[in-house]
């Protein structure tokens, strides 16, 4: 069931049950409480470090966070930064981290920090809607990865780098964002793909940066006033400023150096575009929109048939009806003038006409609706039926909410039973996405047609699985436990944090000795959960899914990724 938790930085307490008559007081607290599909509702008030928040606030797969939606943001003041680990991007400082189908709406954030970005987002498919972000050392809102967000009806405002960064293979719809005062409006990189759809981007440094080969699309944007450009395209990337189906809409005019500065080796291609020709540099084709030029060509009313016939029956209507059709006849005349008369230099008239109307109304109001909504539902269920009171239920809750397990159709986890070397593959690819440190290799097991192939091929080329001596994987296989260390160890190249250890096993003599040393640097980093007996590691056992989860959640602790869970089963060595 949909709940709904409230908190208020001025009269709430932690120890409240988060209700409208007792809220909370931070929303760290509220975010912990939250499950999927759950929302929180924010009273107005400063939310910092002083006042208890811990950094950096992650919103959960589905859970919403509001504010003061109608004023974006406006009294509701989110100040605070804290490290996150970037799977693309190592160490960041960030206010915000945003999981699959999270929604920030109608908030004020600022991150101070150096280099201090307001909200993260990676490889996640969140809204970001009617807020403000001001003051942000770095950029209000950086999406990497795979990323799909929705950010829209949003202020940015002198934010020291940039107002939004779109960077690896991030795509998603960026509407209706004002971007005023800031370092470049926009920057988009690497082979970014996202979708700009009347925004207002102007008095910047630059108004969009598009570097990489990244291919942004872009419709009926108003960029002006910028003192450099107001869009720079560097290297293979090619904007889409519109074709003879979907003409570009933008107006880009009155930047301080030029309105398109193309030093790229693409030539761009514009249609339907308001742009002073004169003011570009580089290759920049402008295609003239020929097809709706006859359609408003009057000409062939211009020698008035209708009107002189009119005359003609003068015994009675002629005194009253004559005065009223030949003004209406003089005046569609000019109507259709008008229409190539203003643009003839730029281009085609037809698209001015509708660059101020979706801007302020129409489009940014209908789109927030049909987009979010899709995407929610088909979020996994939040209830676990059969972890209730299990040992590591804390740490599989975590798990879950942060999207990197999940439980089966029927609603369970499963904790006790054993895990599959692919579905550690595929577990291992969900938190650790783990970059290319060697060539992929063939495992004769393994058919590219195999549900796991890409995650295997993904895992061991990332240094955290290896195949058996014959060129085999044993996909289906159960991974043991002193496996899943030796994994955890190699993958992320730990190294032990003191040149003694003082933990000691029952059982140590059964450890193989290819893991002997992995043991010891996992139990210096609290990585190893042994139970229910804390002097038994059982090495060579197939390890549960209870296990792996802990294991895999206590990497995420030593890694700064996570908050620490008090558990009696973890070795601290």
């Amino acid at each position: 069931m949909t709940k709904t938790f409230y908190v208020s930085p001025s009269t709430g307490a932690d120890t409240n049950p988060g209700t409208q008559q007792a809220p909370f007081k931070t929303i760290t607290k509220a975010l912990k409480t939250a499950s999927i599909n759950d929302k929180i509702r924010l009273a107005n008030g400063n939310y910092n470090s002083a006042n208890g928040e811990i950094f950096p606030l992650t919103i959960s797969v589905g859970v919403t966070l509001v504010g003061n939606e109608p004023d974006s943001g406006n009294g509701v003041f989110i100040e605070g930064s804290g490290v996150y680990l970037s799977r693309t991007f190592a160490r960041q400082n960030v206010t915000f981290v945003l999981l699959n189908n999270a929604e920030l709406r109608g908030v004020t954030v600022t991150n101070s920090d150096v280099r201090g970005t307001a909200v993260w987002i990676e490889s996640s498919t969140p809204t970001v809607t009617n807020c403000t972000f001001i003051k942000c050392k770095r950029e209000g809102v950086f999406a990497t990865g795979d990323a799909n967000p929705v950010i829209q009806d949003n202020i940015f405002r002198e934010n020291a780098a940039n107002g939004i960064s779109m960077a690896r293979n991030s795509q998603g719809k960026l509407q209706g964002n004002i971007c005023v005062n800031t370092g470049f409006g926009i920057a988009i990189s690497d082979t970014a793909s996202p979708t700009l759809t009347n925004n207002s981007i102007s008095e910047n440094r630059s108004g969009i940066v598009a570097s990489g080969s990244c291919r942004p699309i872009l419709r009926n944007n108003l960029i002006e006033k910028n003192t450099d450009d107001g869009l720079t395209v560097i290297s293979q990337s090619l904007p889409n400023l519109g074709s003879i189906d979907s003409p570009g809409g933008n107006t880009i005019r009155n930047n301080g150096k030029f309105d398109i500065q193309n030093a790229g080796s693409n030539t761009l291609v514009s249609v339907g575009n308001e742009i002073d020709s004169t003011k570009v540099k580089g290759k920049v084709e402008f295609v003239v929109i020929s097809a709706p030029e006859p359609t408003p060509i009057p000409e062939t009313q211009q020698p008035l048939p209708e009107p002189q016939p009119i005359p003609q029956p003068i015994p009675k209507p002629e005194p009253q009806p004559i005065p009223q059709p030949i003004p209406e006849t003089q005046q569609p005349l000019p109507e259709p003038q008008p229409i190539p008369q203003p643009i003839p230099k730029p281009e085609p008239q037809p698209i001015p006409q509708p660059i101020p109307q979706p801007i302020p109304k129409p489009e940014p109001q209908p789109i927030p609706q049909p987009i979010p909504q899709p995407e929610p539902k088909p979020t996994p269920k939040p209830v676990l039926t059969d972890i209730g009171n299990h040992w590591a239920a804390a740490f599989i809750e975590e798990l879950v909410k942060l999207d990197i397990i999940k439980g089966y159709p029927d609603q369970t986890f499963r904790p006790n039973a054993t895990m599959t070397r692919a579905q550690y593959a595929a577990l291992l690819v969900k938190a650790f996405n783990p970059t290319k440190k060697r060539e992929a290799i063939n495992f004769k097991d393994v058919s590219d047609k195999f549900w796991a192939y890409q995650v295997i091929q993904q895992a061991y080329q990332g240094g955290f699985l290896s195949g058996y001596p014959n060129n085999t994987f044993a996909p289906n296989q159960n991974i043991q436990r002193v496996q899943v260390i030796v994994s955890l160890v190699n993958g992320l190249g730990l190294s032990p944090t003191s040149k003694t250890s003082s933990v000691s096993f029952d059982d140590e003599a059964k450890i193989p000795n290819y893991g002997k040393d992995e043991v010891i640097i996992a139990a210096q980093r609290k990585m190893i959960i042994n139970y229910p007996s804390l002097n038994l590691f059982n090495p060579t056992r197939d390890a549960t899914r209870a296990e792996v989860a802990m294991m895999v959640y206590q990497t995420l602790v030593d890694a700064g990724r996570v908050a620490a869970i008090s558990s009696p089963y973890i070795i601290v060595g």
